[in-house]
């Protein structure tokens, strides 16, 4: 991979990856709810589950879409109800003097599964893979991969660190409910955009 090529293919994956969408608007909301330590599973399982699914669709999990095309419109009915509960869960979080002694922040395994099923990641992993790894090579996808890997990192840091940094202004119930009805409002809105494109 060219230098020219490595440079379009970060500021790419910075753009699609620091932007709202699902994944980030649920960082933030458990750092708001969490704290930044609490969070640090739900990060790692963004920041690393996202290049692991790049990885598997650039070596050939589009193929199996692909001999079955009506898969895509089930995975988008599944995305839709999955994201839902979760905007739903975002919604009801308590604050954390009422929150249930079992209430906790997404796992490493739920958030790298969420990538699955997130509108927003299927779309960035096509584009990054249709654009970047022509080639569909081991050596490309990697470098795709990586380069998420990095940057996502940053972003899922940033993200939650700024949900840590809201949680201050949230020390109020009423304030923190209201955070997360429109954390869960903003979950939905940000999947209209993929969903309606196609």
């Amino acid at each position: 991979m060219t230098y020219e090529i490595l440079l379009a293919l970060a500021l790419f994956a910075f753009s699609t990856v620091f932007t709202p969408g699902p994944n980030n608007l649920m960082l933030m909301s458990s750092g708001a709810n969490f704290g930044l330590r609490r969070s640090i599973p739900h990060m790692t399982g963004v920041a690393y589950g996202f290049p692991f699914m790049i990885i598997l669709v650039g070596l050939g999990a589009m193929q199996l879409f692909d001999a079955w095309p009506p898969s895509y419109l089930v995975l988008k009915i599944f995305s839709v109800a999955y994201i839902l509960w979760l905007a739903w869960k975002i919604a009801h979080s308590a604050p954390p003097a009422d929150a249930p002694s079992d209430a906790k922040p997404l796992s490493f395994l739920q958030a790298a599964g969420f990538q699955w099923l997130n509108p927003k990641a299927w779309s960035m992993a096509l584009g990054a893979i249709t654009l970047y790894a022509t080639s569909r090579d081991l050596s490309a996808v990697l470098w795709v991969a990586g380069t998420y890997a990095v940057i996502g990192t940053g972003s899922a840091t940033t993200w939650t660190v700024l949900g840590t940094g809201v949680r201050k202004l949230l020390a109020r119930p009423e304030r923190l409910r209201l955070f997360n009805w429109t954390m869960a409002a903003l979950l939905v809105v940000s999947m209209m955009p993929v969903l309606l494109g196609g």
